[in-house]
């Protein structure tokens, strides 16, 4: 699709005339109209104010010329899993499960390989398959190419450290020791509790990346524990499959 109906399309679909778009990223309705009808392309500094307006990637304004990956994990880029900078803007380099409000959150290599594995691997590919092809790939990629210049002298895992031993430290019964925590998404981990009441509610945000894992408890049974936290707070929940049936056991702010 051409930039000048990847904007139309946008506009439309946000209820949006060409005047207040044009408000909106600080040029005349006359320029807005000639982006439409292919006259002209918005320059790179209105690219990124248009895509913050939209939530869209630079890429898809353009049409998509480029299939994009995250440079950190190889993942394909689509628009809603694009990671954030620290005021909220998209970073078209890497995926939230990588790069989270400004903060890259793997240093380890191999942590973030085992991880992937439990995604990849299935009734095509064995654990020893996904493992190889992911060591294959991820030198090849920037951010491990770059790791000395990006990486942040090791504040972030010193940060997961102290978070799992915070957590342990509850001392939730039946729960084992949390040994490590992954980026998760919230979109894919926002469960809706269902309060004395009758409510339902949700905590999360769909759109941030906490802090988390899943275990087994103790005890066994068919319920896991849900372990998820950032900066502000550490919750603990139970469910059965799937994430049917949540129980929060534990909310503590830090």
């Amino acid at each position: 699709m051409d930039t000048k109906n990847v904007l139309y399309e946008l506009r439309t679909k946000s209820g949006l005339s060409q005047d207040e778009l044009a408000k909106k990223v600080f040029v005349t309705r006359q320029a807005v109209s000639r982006w439409e009808t292919g006259e002209t392309v918005p320059n790179t500094e209105t690219l990124k104010l248009l895509s913050e307006v939209f939530d869209v990637s630079i890429n898809t304004l353009l049409g998509a010329p480029q299939k994009r990956v995250c440079q950190c994990c190889g993942m394909p880029l689509e628009d809603e899993i694009i990671g954030r900078n620290k005021d909220g803007s998209p970073n078209e380099d890497y995926c939230k499960w990588c790069f989270a409000d400004g903060t890259y959150t793997y240093s380890d290599m191999d942590e973030l390989i085992e991880v992937c594995v439990q995604h990849m691997a299935g009734e095509n590919v064995s654990e020893e398959q996904a493992r190889a092809y992911m060591r294959q790939v991820l030198p090849t990629l920037d951010y491990w190419k770059r790791y000395r210049e990006l990486g942040d002298d090791g504040e972030f895992e010193r940060f997961k450290k102290q978070l799992i031993g915070e957590i342990n430290d509850l001392h939730v019964e039946g729960m084992p020791e949390v040994r490590c925590l992954n980026a998760l998404v919230g979109k894919y981990v926002n469960l809706e509790y269902r309060l004395p009441n009758g409510a339902s509610v949700k905590f999360l945000d769909d759109g941030t990346t906490y802090l988390g894992t899943q275990l087994e408890p103790e005890f066994g049974g068919e319920r896991c524990f849900g372990v998820l936290a950032n900066m502000d707070f550490i919750l603990v929940c139970t469910y059965a499959a799937e994430g049917a049936d949540p129980e929060l056991v534990l909310y503590k702010k830090r």
